[in-house]
């Protein structure tokens, strides 16, 4: 599995939930009843310390997050150890140090972070998956199966098909072909267009020797999402192999012209998008 989309995966616990986990939203100064007569208030209920706790929490948290897309990784890491003092139980917290420390390039404390996390949220879903993705982008494709399998079972995991396209991606990888084809092929019932699970179709097609299936595969993936040189370099050995020397031509011209610092662009060679 390519690490960009791996990356891009693996901030989607709190980049993804900045403007719904981590906002809090003040309750309106009326109260409708049922009948839907507007109640006005007559009196004013001060927060609670723990409630107030909380809100500092996700205040933190939101700040982090922006900051952190600002490129202020300095300042976001400040926000996060400041909430995880608050709330020293907080994935979100320690999702968030792991993701810093993977733009600094510091992986091994970027794991560490990312299955402290997986640990203390083990029902949440899109923390196993990033767990999963990390071991998956450092070298233990096999171990980090495991991790996608229990996002998957996890109760209300809302994006199932972002976990089944990574361990198909990563089963292939470890060469567990029949586990990466089955995952896989789930993903695609749940999200036709996953670009990631669709490249890895392709790929797995052409170690297979199914070219035709496996050129199906990459266009489709080519029409899902921005090409990438490793998914040009794909589909121009898919068409060398099925004998269209023209069709393998344009691909390696568009690696050339799209992405001019890629290393060998011949249509020989390993697939490996």
């Amino acid at each position: 599995m390519q690490r960009k989309a791996l990356c891009l995966l693996l901030i989607t616990i709190l980049l993804a939930t900045a403007c719904s986990r981590l906002t809090f939203v003040r309750p309106k100064g009326k109260i409708e009843h049922l009948s839907g007569e507007q109640i006005g208030q007559d009196y004013s209920v001060s927060d609670s310390p723990e409630v107030k706790r909380r809100q500092t929490v996700q205040t933190l948290l939101a700040r982090a997050v922006q900051r952190l897309q600002s490129g202020q990784a300095d300042e976001a890491e400040k926000d996060a150890r400041a909430a995880l003092k608050l709330e020293p139980g907080s994935a979100d917290a320690v999702t968030l140090l792991g993701i810093i420390e993977d733009r600094r390039g510091n992986a091994v404390l970027a794991g560490q972070h990312y299955r402290r996390a997986a640990e203390l949220a083990p029902a949440h879903g899109g923390v196993q998956n990033n767990y999963g993705t990390w071991l998956c982008a450092n070298g233990f494709a096999a171990e980090s199966l495991v991790w996608f399998d229990r996002a998957v079972l996890a109760p209300g995991y809302a994006t199932p098909a972002s976990a089944l396209s990574n361990a198909g991606s990563c089963a292939l990888k470890s060469g567990q072909n029949d586990r990466a084809s089955r995952d896989l092929r789930r993903a695609l019932e749940i999200e036709p267009a996953n670009a990631v699970a669709l490249g890895a179709m392709a790929e797995l097609e052409f170690h297979r020797q199914q070219y035709m299936s496996a050129r199906a595969f990459v266009e489709r993936r080519l029409s899902a999402g921005p090409a990438t040189a490793a998914v040009l370099k794909l589909a121009s050995q898919i068409e060398d192999r099925l004998g269209d020397k023209a069709a393998a031509s344009r691909y390696v011209q568009r690696i050339r012209a799209e992405f001019p610092d890629a290393q060998d662009v011949t249509t020989g060679g390993n697939a490996g998008p």
